[in-house]
């Protein structure tokens, strides 16, 4: 459990990082600041292979009868590969540029087109009042964390197309009500 959280921590603030970087209305100085003091954590992280922004493209989740859109061409949305714990794994991540949404999901292993794996992790946050905090449920009656399907990687200017099925609960009691999560993601590196 504290092994997804790191992961989750570092997904989380990939995409926080890189909505900083895309964020056009953030002043320059503040810009300057931010790349500045965030260097020294995210070089070794952004220099990992496949770690890619989305230029264009859409991520789609749809939880509890509300369908969430984040937009590359001004949303952040990275496609990451992180290291942890002698093991690889794959994901996604997305902030909106409002900052009041941000989703990632995971799997084990490296990614290629044409595979189908399951979900080592996810998370979704959306700051509304009071706040929501979805992340993966650890309910015993489930069989299965869910799976990430990877339809096309790193094809011509696909960055990744795919789609992915996750069980999300509002807290992390393992005897937490859980709910069906759903997404897809068209994502283009150019």
């Amino acid at each position: 459990m504290r092994r997804l959280f790191y992961l989750f921590t570092l997904i989380v603030f990939m995409a926080g990082f890189s909505a900083c970087q895309k964020d056009d209305s953030v002043k320059e100085g503040t810009k300057t600041q931010l790349k500045g003091d965030s260097s020294k954590i995210i070089a070794p992280l952004a220099a990992t292979a496949g770690n890619t922004l989305a230029v264009k493209g859409t991520l789609t989740i749809s939880v509890q009868d509300s369908t969430y859109t984040f937009d590359a061409s001004k949303d952040s949305i990275a496609f990451v590969n992180v290291y942890l714990d002698g093991k690889n794994y794959f994901g996604i991540t997305a902030i909106n540029k409002e900052h009041t949404m941000t989703f990632g999901v995971s799997a084990p292993g490296y990614a290629s087109s044409g595979i189908n794996v399951p979900v080592a992790g996810s998370q979704f946050l959306i700051s509304t009042e009071p706040p929501i905090q979805f992340s993966l449920s650890q309910h015993p009656s489930l069989p299965t964390t869910g799976s990430i399907t990877v339809d096309q990687f790193l094809e011509n200017s696909v960055l990744a197309k795919g789609s992915f099925v996750t069980y999300l609960a509002k807290n992390v009691k393992t005897t937490s009500d859980f709910y069906l999560a759903k997404g897809t993601f068209v994502l283009m590196s150019k």
